[in-house]
């Protein structure tokens, strides 16, 4: 099994945000901002190439929106989604498995282009199955108010139509030594991949824990539906993940890729931090 972290881009959004209610005083010694309260967050997916399949976690945003839409997001650095790809062999027409965490527009957007004359969409991993939480869909087409904005039909509904669609109903093994777990706090149904490598489990986090400023329990974004559910799904995760060495592989750290942590007696914090190769 082969793993490859894929680089789409950055992109900054408020800190506040992405920090709910730890004061900034205390946020921005971690994660700084520039002057307009924006912090830049990295965008990555992860490639696994088992022999068998070939699976992409999450596409970023893609670039069939709008000029205003992505003013308010400010797209810098990364290598492209195609880009990241061609860096390690691969093009979008090898991708067999298109994993899905979940449905906010940073996570998926990337999975559906615009045809050639941009009269419609089209899948831009035409291969491959594409694999979404069966409650978390239920959940994009009826979402509260507070995630409605989140979800775009453009991004959904092709996949839908496509034929291409496949739902996971609860926790599962998708492939040998690739598990999917089903969280609620963030989002209702977000799926986190955990990938046994054999000597080593990697994790990917999503928006369970979107960056290492993210591990002490509290730390948490004001855009999680169910803080309350969170606070438990992540305290019972650290538990886990220090007992077992995990290796977590962040999507939005831009200055750690990966990390791991460990007990102390403060709670569960950072151990150390390094790049997945």
């Amino acid at each position: 099994m082969k793993l490859f972290p894929i680089h789409t881009s950055n992109f900054k959004i408020d800190g506040g945000a992405m920090f709910g209610v730890v004061p900034k005083v205390l946020w921005s010694s971690k994660y700084p901002a520039d002057e307009n309260n924006l912090c830049n967050w990295a965008l990555r997916s992860l490639l696994i190439d088992t022999g068998e399949r070939v699976i992409l976690i999450d596409n970023g945003y893609g670039d069939k929106q709008s000029e205003k839409f992505f003013s308010h997001v400010h797209l810098n650095g990364g290598e492209g989604l195609e880009g990241a790809l061609q860096k390690y062999g691969y093009s979008p027409d090898d991708i067999t498995d298109m994993v899905l965490t979940h449905l906010h527009a940073d996570h998926c957007g990337g999975g559906v282009k615009y045809n050639k004359d941009k009269t419609g969409f089209e899948l831009t991993f035409k291969n491959a199955i594409y694999w979404v939480s069966k409650p978390h869909w239920k959940w994009a087409m009826n979402p509260n108010k507070q995630e409605g904005a989140a979800f775009l039909e453009e991004n959904l509904m092709p996949m839908l139509h496509s034929g291409h669609l496949k739902f996971i109903e609860k926790d599962t093994e998708l492939y040998p030594g690739i598990n999917i777990r089903l969280y609620n706090g963030h989002t209702f149904g977000q799926m986190i991949p955990f990938i046994n490598t054999g000597d080593k489990t990697v994790v990917f986090m999503a928006d369970l824990i979107p960056s290492t400023a993210h591990i002490p329990l509290v730390w948490n974004m004001a855009y999680d539906v169910s803080p309350m559910e969170m606070l438990q799904e992540k305290e019972d995760f650290l538990n886990e993940a220090a007992e077992n060495n995990y290796i977590l592989f962040f999507q939005h750290d831009i200055f750690n890729e990966c990390a791991r942590v460990q007990k102390t007696d403060k709670g569960v914090r950072l151990k150390e931090t390094f790049t997945l190769n």
